[in-house]
């Protein structure tokens, strides 16, 4: 670097030839005295080692020789001054450069060094050379060090030690030396000084290495100047890196930069930004300097779906906890995000829950593509397929399937697709913002892995799925914090396609999570789940519009909390549409569910809207244990008849078999007929009977039979016609009436009174 050259700067002050007047007897600055007119300075005209200069009579003890012009003091700028002086007679003085330091032409900088080593003369007729360097930082070899506080200086040199003697002083010469300081300040090797030729076809991999190695050793960065390097090897670099030029490479190669790691860095290599995730996502898997990836806030504009396993290559399973972190991925519309869709003829069979046989045009059926045909139910994948064999595993089974029929395999296209992995566990999305655009879907999951997470992300407007399991992937995954945007706000609820999010695996943890206007928040088909703190809505504005499920259980044991959320709008269905025998036989029925604290909330719907629907796909189940206890239900702008329902699109409930059910504590407004269970039922017989009929079975959940009472207490004195007291104790016939859902309580004689019944439509164990 030299600033007179790059930048014209003028540093030099004029010859003594140019006058006198030039030249201050003090400090330089305007108005003080110069050597014009005084008998102490003279020029001469031809010197024989100096050509034209100038000589000085040491006429004082610091006799003092200032250039009026000022030199520019620059940040990061290193001068040198030179001057060379000879004695001619007299007593030998020393010499030294001397300046003064300015904050402007007439501020000093007090406070600072302005002068150099003093040397003395020792002989008559020899030149010496005295120097002295200025600058604003502090540096070996820098004399005069005048920090940011300086923009100017006058320069020159002092005569000290004894008066009388009679010098020569060339003119004075000030340069710019900062190179002199480049390698201590850039503190960087350029990989070309090791060999590089930075034309995109010549092999770089070993220069680059070099250039590290040695950077390493000596505690130096390693600069990519202009050019294109192409990296034909893996290459790991465990200096800090820059780049000016960029680097290519095979997409199997890698470029592990262990210091410095993040996107930013890849960016700055390869001069793209989609391509520089790619390869960070590669060098992420690669090495285990760094356990996450941080995009550092930028927006990475896709152009197409992202394969994660693709850009990785040398790996199909990864198990060891890896994280991308902060930043945006946004789509860009084009054909890359068009869903695949093939039309197959398949056969099913429900000895083999899982299969599809027989399959035609197997090849062209793509993994992880959504299934839909007669009898399959919601959100089943392609999970593997065999071309020999002709035959699809499915990620769950078929409820209800015919033999053969014609299947439809559509692909949705993911910003993020895992799917070319076969196991990947323990991976994190940590804040992220994935910019769907109504284009793209968010993220496919790998077919098998456990501890998947999303964090305080964002998956705003997708085409059709937020997050897909298509398999295994989503064994213990964890979604937390996230927000979820539709891009179907603007659709009528029943008209709307698209689904936040689906598992088939167990302990899966949704909790804290926003979801707005999608078909469903979660389709679940594994057990184990527990759903806490949530808030989707899937309202619309058509006036007592049809809503659909928020959750949907497709297993019938689901061992399921949802706990502190907000259903708005949407309501709870528990199915068992992943069973391919769905009768009840020998397996579980319904069970294992709790709701308990959540804040259930309708706008405008028909009075037949219930928030929790039970739709049982075959034959003889019943409910085996359920808690819904300290929730709220609310209607606005309406009313409902009840909040649960039997969906019996397929089959009822055996209502004969219901045990461990328990309603209790809920809030309801806006609701016609409260439920609950076991019920506290008063009742008042005013004309003695020896039998009284007990008709409120109406408050049991899922119009239950009143199948047992659990105590029977008299409120007040039981009495006969007479008024005499009866103190013979009652027994109930329970289950009676056309719907089961009343009792009789039955007297030895005729009695009348009040009293207060326990019932239950379950068996409580």
């Amino acid at each position: 670097m030299n600033k007179v050259i790059t930048d014209g700067l003028v540093l030099m002050p004029p010859a003594f030839a140019a006058g006198l007047s030039n030249w201050s007897r003090t400090d330089g600055t305007a108005g003080s005295p110069t050597y014009q007119g005084f008998a102490d300075a003279a020029l001469v005209p031809a010197d024989q080692d100096f050509g034209g200069c100038l000589e000085m009579q040491k006429s004082t003890a610091t006799m003092s020789l200032r250039a009026m012009a000022s030199t520019p003091i620059l940040p990061g700028c290193y001068l040198r001054i030179t001057a060379r002086v000879k004695a001619m007679s007299g007593s030998l003085p020393s010499v030294r450069i001397a300046a003064w330091a300015g904050v402007n032409a007439t501020t000093h900088l007090a406070g600072v060094t302005e002068v150099g080593a003093s040397v003395a003369l020792t002989a008559y007729g020899r030149v010496e050379t005295i120097q002295a360097i200025v600058g604003t930082g502090n540096r070996q070899g820098v004399d005069m060090v005048w920090g940011l506080g300086a923009t100017l200086g006058h320069f020159g040199i002092d005569l000290t030690g004894a008066t009388g003697g009679i010098v020569r002083v060339d003119d004075i010469v000030i340069e710019d030396i900062t190179e002199a300081f480049l390698r201590n300040m850039m503190n960087w090797v350029d990989v070309r000084d090791y060999g590089a030729i930075g034309n995109g076809v010549a092999d770089d991999s070993a220069a680059v290495e070099a250039a590290d190695a040695d950077a390493l050793a000596t505690g130096r960065s390693v600069f990519f100047s202009k050019g294109t390097y192409y990296l034909a090897s893996d290459v790991q670099m465990d200096a800090p890196v820059r780049f000016e030029g960029t680097v290519t490479m095979p997409a199997d190669k890698r470029l592990a930069l262990t210091r410095g790691y993040n996107l930013n860095a890849y960016a700055e290599a390869f001069g793209n930004e989609e391509l520089a995730f790619k390869k960070a996502f590669q060098a992420l898997l690669n090495f285990t300097d760094h356990e996450s990836l941080d995009l550092c806030g930028r927006r990475i504009e896709v152009t197409a779906p992202i394969d994660m396993q693709g850009a990785v290559a040398n790996k199909v399973s990864f198990m060891t906890r890896r994280v991308i972190r902060n930043g945006q991925l946004n789509v860009i519309n084009g054909p890359a995000w068009s869903p695949t869709v093939v039309t197959s003829m398949a056969s099913y069979a429900a000895a083999s829950p899982n299969l599809l046989s027989n399959v035609t045009n197997v090849a062209n059926v793509p993994v992880g593509a959504l299934v839909q045909a007669t009898g399959v139910g919601r959100e089943v994948y392609v999970t593997a397929k065999n071309v020999g064999a002709q035959t699809v595993t499915l990620s769950q089974p078929l409820y209800g399937a015919p033999g053969t029929q014609s299947y439809s395999f559509t692909r949705f296209k993911y910003v993020l697709d895992f799917s070319n992995f076969q196991q990947l566990d323990k991976m994190i999305l940590d804040d992220l913002d994935i910019q769907c655009n109504g284009v793209a879907s968010g993220v496919l999951l790998a077919p098998a892995g456990s501890t998947f997470q999303m964090r305080d992300c964002y998956i705003t407007a997708p085409k059709d799925r937020g997050i897909t399991s298509h398999g295994g992937g989503c064994q213990g995954m964890l979604i937390d914090r996230c927000q979820f945007l539709s891009n179907e706000g603007a659709v009528i609820a029943q008209n709307r396609t698209s689904i936040v999010m689906n598992t088939n695996q167990n302990d899966v943890k949704i909790r804290e999570n926003r979801a707005t206007q999608f078909r469903h928040f979660a389709v679940l088909g594994g057990n184990g789940n527990l759903i806490v703190g949530n808030h989707w809505f899937q309202g619309d504005s058509q006036t007592q519009g049809t809503r659909l499920a928020g959750i949907v259980l497709a297993q019938t044991n689901v061992r399921t909390a949802l706990t502190g959320n907000y259903c708005d709008n949407s309501f709870i269905e528990w199915t068992n549409e992943y069973e391919a025998t769905p009768n009840f036989a020998n397996q579980y029925s319904f069970g294992g569910l709790s709701l308990v604290g959540n804040q259930f909330m309708a706008i405008d719907v028909a009075p037949w809207f219930a928030w929790i629907v039970v739709k049982p796909y075959g034959l003889g189940h019943f409910i085996q244990g359920l808690n819904v206890s300290g929730n709220v239900f609310r209607v606005v702008n309406g009313s409902v008849d009840r909040i649960e329902a039997v969906d019996t699109t397929f089959a009822p409930l055996d209502k004969g078999r219901m045990r461990n059910v328990t309603f209790a504590g809920n809030t309801f407004n806006g609701v016609t007929q409260a439920c609950e269970n076991p019920t506290l039922v008063e009742v008042n017989q005013a004309t003695a009977a020896t039998t009284w009929n007990v008709a409120q079975g109406a408050v049991l959940p899922f119009g239950g039979w009143a199948r047992n009472v659990e105590s029977l207490t008299p409120e007040g004195t039981i009495t006969g016609p007479a008024n005499e007291r009866r103190t013979d104790l009652p027994y109930v016939d329970v289950e009676q009436g056309a719907a089961k859902n009343e009792v009789k309580i039955n007297w030895a004689a005729a009695a009348k009174g009040r009293v207060q019944m326990r019932l239950r439509m379950d068996n409580p164990l």
